[in-house]
């Protein structure tokens, strides 16, 4: 199998490089765009693979697309999408800003086959990152034996799950991340009479509690939160404002300090949340079992988890109860992980870091990480940049602006000679690519 140079290298087709696929076939000259390539590791594309329940809804107005707030007239838009496939009549007729998390997946699926130079290639998977010798290019070594050149590289992979320490002895079959849960709960048989206890009080552990509580229905399912109980997010007309993609430049131009108080402020209006409409749901559902005396679901507040093992063939939790200042056990067969990603950078960005001797991430307002002088190639960071352009970074909400920021400075960094002699991408291969679960 032999390897191939391209001008622009995107790791993972998700929102954000689908969304920079968007501004490069609308923004860049037609010989760039036609040398783009998306590398994606599964075999299609699906928004929030591990939650993808079907009747789970985005939490961000349809309008913030992959390209509506830079470019309201795009063909790739959400109404378009929703034209195109015959749907518009009756999303608007459902009155509601918030689409069903499936139409949004589907949304991105349709982008993804909808680029007339962009390429997008699936089952392949990126393993290093690496800058070549001449510091020109960069080279992606990928699990199939290729190996990628390119000019400009863009990481969108997303973060990496996070494990918190008192869970890491579990075996993988009594332990199951909110990134894996659509999967791996479907293994299981659902007449089974599971002990599940759901760690997190975020939406993503609140979904998996009811989902779970819902397909079975002999279950015991116990949320354990460490705050006094689920809260819900701030969302005020007033709040919602540090989401505008023009608040980046405001964030970004602040001191430091400043920035980290806007973000410790702002932390309740996206982590550590629930919707109004979920928590509504599971207190109204925890109150008819305590009429019926047939409770299934409930919730273990100001409780902590130290440490968890397979004892008896059953999960045994010991876990701290900050009421009563005391360690406690708790039996389960299952534990669902609603605890987020890690806040450090991802694994790829982590080694793109050290290949450069790079000890910190530093990136400019148009998100290119800043090199060695050696280096001149172009690397753009996606979604990894809360500290220096606000919460909303690793969010939809900026995705169209972003991209059109980061194809700008792209081009603004080509040298003039170049654009005419970027070749189109030509992929040899000498069998398909291996497909990564």
């Amino acid at each position: 199998m032999t390897g191939h140079e391209v001008e622009i290298l995107a790791i993972g087709a998700g929102p954000s490089n689908l969304a920079l696929a968007c501004a490069v076939e609308e923004l860049a000259p037609a010989e760039v765009a036609s040398s783009t390539l998306i590398v994606e590791r599964y075999e299609n594309v699906t928004w929030q693979r591990g939650m993808l329940l079907p009747w789970t809804r985005s939490q961000v107005s349809f309008l913030k697309d992959l390209v509506t707030l830079r470019n309201p007239r795009s063909k790739f838009s959400f109404v378009n999408y929703l034209h195109s496939v015959g749907k518009l009549d009756d999303f608007i007729n459902m009155g509601n800003f918030l689409p069903f998390r499936q139409e949004i997946s589907d949304y991105l699926q349709w982008v993804a086959k909808s680029f007339d130079r962009v390429r997008v290639e699936y089952g392949r998977y990126c393993t290093s990152l690496r800058p070549a010798p001449d510091g020109d290019s960069w080279l992606a070594e990928m699990a199939d034996g290729t190996t990628i050149s390119a000019r400009n590289l863009v990481i969108g992979a997303g973060r990496d799950a996070r494990v918190p320490p008192a869970f890491r002895e579990l075996p993988d079959d009594r332990l199951i991340h909110s990134t894996q849960y659509s999967r791996r709960i479907a293994e299981l048989d659902p007449t089974a009479p599971l002990r599940v206890v759901v760690i997190g009080a975020a939406e993503s552990a609140a979904e998996m509690l009811w989902e779970t509580y819902q397909q079975f229905s002999k279950s015991q399912c116990t949320m354990v939160i460490r705050s006094p109980g689920l809260d819900y997010y701030q969302t005020s007309r007033f709040t919602n404002e540090l989401y505008f993609p023009s608040y980046t430049d405001q964030f970004f131009a602040a001191p430091e300090q400043a920035r980290e108080r806007v973000l410790a402020a702002m932390h309740r209006t996206n982590y550590a949340a629930v919707t109004p409409e979920m928590l509504d749901m599971l207190f109204q559902q925890m109150y008819l079992e305590r009429l019926t005396g047939d409770q299934r679901l409930s919730i273990v507040t100001m409780t902590e988890v130290k440490h968890a093992a397979v004892a008896d063939g059953e999960v045994v939790l010991t876990v701290e109860d900050k009421m009563r200042d005391c360690l406690d056990e708790l039996r389960c067969d299952l534990v669902l992980l609603g605890t987020g990603f890690e806040p450090r950078p991802p694994a790829l960005v982590r080694g793109v870091l050290d290949a450069c001797g790079l000890d910190e991430m530093t990136v400019s307002r148009n998100y290119r990480l800043s090199t060695p002088p050696q280096i001149s190639a172009g690397c753009y960071l996606q979604g990894v940049n809360e500290d220096t352009h606000g919460i909303a970074d690793s969010l939809i909400s900026v995705l169209g602006v972003r991209a059109g920021d980061i194809v700008t400075d792209l081009l603004e960094h080509q040298p003039p000679a170049d654009l005419a002699d970027v070749p189109e991408i030509q992929v040899q291969r000498e069998e398909p690519a291996a497909t990564l679960a």
